[in-house]
């Protein structure tokens, strides 16, 4: 990255893991009310944004099973255009590593990307609370990639307190098929009434994933991959599915877990600080 807006940026677009997710209620709007850690990981896509003068918003590649109209990177550089009035355009390259459907967040950390390089790129110069709350009108799980910091979390997720958390390898293994969050949420056997903790309070309880038991019945396979990671330690899935994964003691049992098994899986590192600000000097 060269100059104060320069007209490229390459740039991370990290994963995230919900150590757990407890469901605490439901809105009146439809929207669940959850108490979550987020932790994010030096692991996922890479988002290339380039300055174009004719104020054009074009995904030059991508995903083959997102159309572009679809994809929240151009979603996001649209909404940011909009919302800002500017008259420059961008080229986006999305190129994936994080799969779809899988709990890590993938989508809405390329939508972060996205919203903090054009905001460097267009010289518009957004705090990250403005651009963290337009993010997330395109999802909950925005605002956490914008600010940039694994965080508790409550309301629909966007309550975000950030939390130092002890360095750790894990291993995600992700069985092979993508897992609609709506589903999960929507499904009536969904647990909407566990109590709510405090962040103190997490020291001492027991945290599990509520949404866990409905995504292995939409997806059985979840409850392979699971039965497999548990071998290593206690493994719980992701988000609402349908990656799992467990804590590895180091990077080097983190390789070994990761390539020993039947499904694609790898071994990540968990960071308090997203790579994203590291790579724009985003200080807190």
């Amino acid at each position: 990255m060269t100059g104060r807006n320069p007209r490229r940026l390459v740039l991370p677009a990290p994963a995230k893991l919900n150590l757990f997710i407890h469901v605490t209620g439901r809105r009146s709007d439809g929207y669940h009310l959850i108490q979550t850690v987020f932790r994010l990981l030096d692991w996922g896509d890479e988002i290339e944004l380039e300055h174009r003068d004719d104020g054009r918003v074009e995904r030059i590649e991508g995903p083959d099973d997102i159309a572009p109209d679809d994809d929240l990177a151009v979603r996001a550089a649209r909404l940011f255009q909009g919302e800002t009035g500017i008259r420059a355009g961008a080229d986006i390259r999305v190129r994936k590593r994080i799969p779809a459907g899988a709990g890590l967040g993938g989508g809405s950390s390329d939508a972060a990307s996205v919203l903090l390089g054009l905001n460097r790129i267009w010289g518009v110069d957004w705090p990250l609370a403005r651009l963290a709350a337009l993010g997330g009108t395109l999802g909950a799980d925005v605002p956490v990639f914008v600010h940039g910091r694994s965080a508790f979390a409550e309301g629909i997720g966007d309550e975000l307190r950030p939390v130092e958390l002890v360095d750790a390898w894990f291993v995600v293994v992700w069985p092979g098929v993508g897992v609609a969050t709506r589903d999960i949420f929507q499904a009536p056997e969904l647990t909407r009434n566990t109590p709510a903790l405090t962040i103190a309070g997490l020291l001492r309880s027991a945290t599990r994933n509520d949404l866990q038991p409905v995504a292995i019945r939409h997806c059985p396979v979840i409850a392979d991959a699971l039965r497999w990671l548990e071998v290593f330690g206690d493994a719980r899935m992701s988000g609402s599915g349908s990656s799992v994964f467990v804590t590895a003691t180091d990077e080097a049992s983190a390789r070994d877990i990761a390539a020993a098994g039947p499904w694609p899986a790898w071994a990540v590192r968990g960071v308090n600080v997203s790579p994203l600000h590291r790579a724009l000097a985003i200080e807190a």
